[in-house]
C-alpha cells in the first residue's frame, strides 16, 4: 500500500567528514496494508553502532534488521510487548555474535524505535540516539538520553546549564544493545498524533552539532526530505565529526491521526495463563458420556444422542476455559502512558536571531569557496541567498529560512560532487 497521501517520510544518512565508515543504520518500514497498520503501525528505527574492526557497523545493521523482522512476527502480542520481545532477542543475538569473535568483542549499538499506531506514537529506546516530535512551533524530545551527562543530571549532580555539565564527556553512554546478555529498554507513549505532527529520529552525529533551537524551526518549516538533508548539511558544516543519520515522518492526513484512526486501546500485561476448570465440569462430562454409552447399549438412540451432545458441549466449555486468555491487563491511553516523556519541551519559532545564524553560515560558505581550486556553480547559490536576504529584510522569516537552507544544501551538494571527483573531504 502506498502511504504517500497521508505520511510524508525521508531518510538521510551521511558518513560525515571525519569517519571512514558509516556505523549508523536507519530504516523506515511502512505497513504493508491497512490491516497491518491497524495491528503494528508504521515502524522507524535508528541505530548507532560502536566497536572497532567494523563491529559497530555490524551491530547497528543487526539491530535494525533483527528488530524490524521480529516485531512483525509477534502478532499475538500488543505492539509494546512485541517491541520488547524483538529488542531483547536482537540484543541476545548481537551479544552472542560479539562473544563468538574477538574482533567483535563488546560491540554494541543504540536503538531508537518509533511505531506510528492507530492508538498513537509508541517509542522504544536504548542509548543516546533520539526521537523528537514537532507540533506547530513546539519541539519535544520523547526519549531520555542514556548518557553519563543525562544520568548525572537526573540524579541531581548538576543542572543542564552548569559549568560542570560541560566537563563531562558527552559521548559516554550508559546503555546499549549488545555488550550484555540482556538490556533494559525504555518505553514512552503512546503520544497522540495530529495532522501536521512531524517526527524525527536521529543519531548523535546530528544532535552533537545542531542544537534543538535550530532543529525545531527547520523541521516545522520544511518538507521532510528537505529538512532531513538540511540538518545533515548543518552538522557537516560544523565539523561532521561523526556519522549522521536522520529519519523524518510527517502526518498529513486525518486517517493517521489518533482521534480518527480507530483501533482498540493498547493493552499490556494481559494474563494468558490457563484458567482453572472446576472439577464438577469434568465430572459432568464423564457422566454424560457414560449415560450416552448406556442408552446406546439399551437401544435408546435419541436419549443417547442428547447425552452425547451434552457431554461434548461440556467438554468444549472446559477446554475453552482452560486455554482462553483471561480479560484484564493495563490499557494505555493519552492519560495513562508508559515512561515520563517528553523530556524536552521547547518553543522554537523562526526568529531574526536564527535567520542571522543562517546568514553567517551562508557567508562562510561563500568565503570558503572563493579561494582554492573549487569549481562550483555559484549561480543558484547566489540567487537563493539574495531571495533569503530580501525575505529577511521584509520580516518574512519562514521564507528566509527556506531560501537560506536551500542555498546551504545547494552549495553542499556542489561540494560533495567536487569531492567525489577529487576523492577528498568537501570542507
Amino acid at each position: 500500500m502506498n502511504w504517500d497521501h497521508c505520511l510524508q517520510r525521508a531518510k538521510v544518512t551521511d558518513i560525515g567528514l571525519r569517519r571512514t565508515t558509516n556505523q549508523d543504520c536507519g530504516e523506515i518500514v511502512p505497513a504493508l496494508d491497512r490491516e497491518a497498520w491497524q495491528r503494528s503501525g508504521h515502524l522507524l528505527i535508528v541505530a548507532d553502532g560502536m566497536g572497532a574492526h567494523a563491529a559497530g557497523e555490524l551491530a547497528s545493521e543487526m539491530a535494525v534488521a533483527g528488530i524490524t523482522h521480529r516485531y512483525s512476527k509477534y502478532l499475538h502480542l500488543s505492539p509494546p510487548e512485541a517491541l520488547q520481545r524483538a529488542i531483547q532477542e536482537t540484543n541476545a543475538e548481537v551479544h552472542q555474535r560479539g562473544q563468538a569473535n574477538l574482533d567483535f568483542h563488546n560491540m554494541g549499538t543504540t536503538a531508537s524505535v518509533l511505531a506510528l499506531l492507530p492508538q498513537g506514537a509508541l517509542v522504544a529506546h536504548v542509548g543516546d540516539s533520539r526521537v523528537y516530535r514537532v507540533r506547530g512551533k513546539t519541539l519535544e524530545q520523547l526519549t531520555f538520553d542514556h548518557s553519563l551527562v543525562w544520568e548525572l543530571r537526573q540524579h541531581g549532580q548538576f543542572n543542564a546549564h552548569s559549568d560542570l555539565a560541560n566537563l563531562v564527556p558527552k559521548n559516554i553512554i550508559t546503555r546499549s544493545l549488545g555488550p550484555n546478555p540482556t538490556v533494559q529498554t525504555d518505553f514512552e507513549g503512546p503520544f497522540p498524533i495530529a495532522v501536521g505532527d512531524t517526527f524525527m529520529l536521529c543519531s548523535d552525529g546530528l544532535t552533537g552539532l545542531v542544537p534543538d533551537e535550530e532543529i525545531g524551526p527547520i523541521l516545522a518549516t520544511l518538507p521532510p526530505q528537505e529538512s532531513a538533508q538540511a540538518l545533515a548539511d548543518l552538522a557537516n558544516l560544523r565539523g561532521g565529526h561523526d556519522n549522521i543519520t536522520v529519519l523524518v515522518a510527517r502526518v498529513v492526513d486525518e486517517s493517521l491521526a489518533t482521534p480518527g484512526s480507530g483501533g482498540e486501546p493498547l493493552t499490556i500485561l494481559r494474563d494468558r495463563r490457563p484458567q482453572q476448570v472446576w472439577p464438577f465440569v469434568w465430572i459432568g462430562v464423564s457422566v454424560c458420556l457414560l449415560a450416552a454409552l448406556a442408552m446406546a447399549v439399551l437401544g435408546h438412540t435419541m436419549p443417547a444422542l442428547i447425552a452425547l451432545a451434552g457431554g461434548i458441549i461440556a467438554a468444549l466449555v472446559a477446554l475453552w476455559r482452560q486455554w482462553a486468555a483471561t480479560p484484564g491487563g493495563i490499557e494505555l491511553s493519552e492519560t495513562r502512558r508508559l515512561g515520563r516523556g517528553p523530556y524536552v519541551h521547547l518553543e522554537c519559532p523562526v526568529n531574526a536571531e536564527f535567520i542571522q545564524k543562517l546568514s553567517v553560515l551562508v557567508e562562510q560558505l561563500r568565503s570558503a569557496t572563493a579561494g582554492g581550486d573549487w569549481r562550483v556553480d555559484l549561480g543558484g547559490f547566489e540567487r537563493l541567498s539574495a531571495q533569503a536576504e530580501t525575505a529577511a529584510q521584509a520580516g518574512k522569516y519562514d521564507e528566509a529560512l527556506t531560501h537560506y537552507v536551500h542555498a546551504i544544501s545547494y552549495m553542499m551538494a556542489e561540494l560533495r560532487e567536487q569531492s567525489r571527483r577529487k576523492g577528498q573531504s568537501p570542507l
